[in-house]
């Protein structure tokens, strides 16, 4: 789970939970659930290749577990490097491969280590996360602002700014079809190419 595509979804659609100001719509297991087809959706081709290539060939007794091995693992450091170079997140590897003494330095992904290859990836998809969140996150604070100042200029300084935001953020979220710019933006935010 930790190397596909869930991390990502799963923090972005809890940002977008808080904020719309639901606290509890859409449950946990909906947008779990959708995190997790989302991320099938990306990791498909990338499972199709392990599969065909490493995991279908061990099962036939053609090639070796330590064969099987390479050849699965070579898709996955692809993806996570294409994941991590785009994003610009290349120097959370180095981190991880302090407190490793007997790692040289590595001049290309394929040298990196999976267990600081694995933690660095997470990293770089928590930070895409946070930012693609910013960028959800940021009409609804306006609306917000806008609605607050509103109501202090009407003089309703009891009525708590929220409950007349809601409805308004629903609004909006339905009228530009939120869930399908979300949903569009986070397929779009991996850069897959088999």
């Amino acid at each position: 789970v930790m190397t596909t595509s869930f991390v990502r979804s799963v923090v972005v659609l809890g940002l977008l939970r808080q904020a719309i100001g639901t606290q509890q719509l859409p449950p946990n297991q909906v947008m779990t659930a959708l995190a997790l087809f989302l991320a099938l959706a990306v990791m498909g081709p990338t499972w199709k290749q392990v599969y065909s290539e490493a995991i279908a060939p061990y099962s036939e007794h053609e090639i070796d577990l330590d064969t099987a091995w390479q050849r699965g693992v070579a898709p996955v450091r692809r993806l996570v490097h294409q994941q991590i170079r785009p994003a610009g997140n290349t120097e959370d590897v180095f981190p991880f491969l302090d407190p490793m003494p007997d790692a040289a330095p590595p001049t290309d992904y394929d040298e990196v280590p999976l267990e600081a290859l694995v933690p660095a990836f997470m990293l770089s998809e928590l930070k895409t996360a946070f930012l693609i969140g910013f960028q959800i996150y940021l009409p609804f604070v306006i609306l917000d602002l806008v609605i607050s100042s509103v109501l202090m200029s009407m003089g309703m300084m009891m009525l708590p700014p929220v409950m007349v935001s809601l409805p308004f953020k629903l609004m909006l979220f339905v009228l530009v079809d939120g869930w399908h710019l979300v949903v569009g933006m986070l397929l779009e935010s991996f850069a897959v190419a088999v």
